[in-house]
C-alpha cells in the first residue's frame, strides 16, 4: 500500500500526494470517499497550499520541486507540457511534431505522468475529441480531465 504524505479533497477527486526528500514525486487521483490526510511534512503542506491556490485561481502558477520518475523521453514530453498555459490546449499531433515524435508516444508519456494537474497533461487533446486521460479513454478519468479544462476555461477543442 502506497504511503501518502497528504490526501487533499478537491471537487474532482482526492489527491494523494507523495513527497520524498523535499521533492514532489507523485500525485494520485483517489476515490472521492478516501479520507483526507493532513500534510505530514513541510513540502506536502506547500503542495496542498499551491493546489488550493490553483483551485481558487486557475491561472495560478505552481512553483514546486518536481522529481517525476520516468524515461528521458517522458521527461522531454513533461517539460513540453509545463509550457502549455492554463486555459490553453495542444494536440497530441502538434506536440509530436514539435518534439519530433509520434502522437501515440506523446499520449503514452501523458498517461505515464506521475504528477498530473501540476504537470498539465489534461491540456493535451485529440485533434477531433478530448483524448484520453490517465491511460483511459472514458469514465471517471475523462470526467476529471473535463473538470480541469472547464476550471481553466480551456477549450475542449484544441486551439489552432
Amino acid at each position: 500500500m502506497k504511503v501518502y504524505q497528504a490526501r487533499l479533497v478537491t471537487p474532482f477527486a482526492v489527491l494523494g500526494i507523495v513527497t520524498e526528500q523535499e521533492q514532489l514525486m507523485e500525485i494520485d487521483f483517489l476515490p472521492a470517499e478516501t479520507v483526507a490526510l493532513e500534510p505530514q511534512n513541510h513540502l506536502a503542506r506547500e503542495v496542498c497550499a499551491q493546489l488550493q491556490s490553483y483551485l481558487a485561481d486557475p491561472q495560478f502558477r505552481f512553483e514546486l520541486p518536481l522529481q517525476p520518475r520516468g524515461t528521458p523521453y517522458q521527461h522531454k514530453v513533461w517539460q513540453a507540457l509545463l509550457k502549455i498555459p492554463a486555459g490553453q490546449s495542444e494536440t497530441y499531433g502538434a506536440l509530436a511534431k514539435q518534439l519530433g515524435s509520434a502522437p501515440r508516444a506523446i499520449g503514452q508519456a501523458c498517461g505515464a505522468n506521475p504528477i498530473p494537474v501540476i504537470i498539465p497533461c489534461h491540456r493535451v487533446l485529440g485533434s477531433q475529441h478530448i483524448g484520453g486521460f490517465m491511460n483511459h479513454s472514458g469514465g471517471g478519468p475523462l470526467l476529471i480531465k473535463r473538470w480541469l479544462l472547464e476550471h481553466e476555461h480551456g477549450e475542449l477543442r484544441p486551439a489552432g
